[in-house]
């Protein structure tokens, strides 16, 4: 493999994992009964709609049919590709979720 080949396979590398860590914040969303393109366009009000987003949206499941997305998951990997923006919004929204609860 060549320094090119071995550049493109690390760039499609991380764009599938960005795409994870996109269908992660979008399955956290609606499991919480939250529109991850509200909470996006509140992290990026001066950003277009997001493709990657509505791809992702695409492929979550109802929160009944889903598996449990932990708060710490989805901040995690927000925060590992450097969303902080979004991070510190799901931030508030779990912080309002346990007022509501207490």
């Amino acid at each position: 493999m060549n320094k090119k080949q071995l550049e493109e396979q690390m760039i499609e590398n991380y764009k599938r994992e960005e795409h994870m860590m996109i269908l992660v914040f979008a399955q956290w969303c609606i499991n919480h009964d939250l529109d991850p393109s509200v909470l996006y366009h509140a992290a990026y009000p001066d950003q277009p709609n997001n493709a990657a987003l509505q791809q992702a949206l695409d492929l979550t499941v109802s929160k009944e049919e889903a598996g449990e997305v932990a708060d710490g998951t989805v901040l995690g990997v927000l925060s590992l590709f450097g969303n902080e923006e979004l991070a510190f919004i799901v931030t508030q929204e779990i912080n309002k979720r346990n007022k509501r609860n207490r």
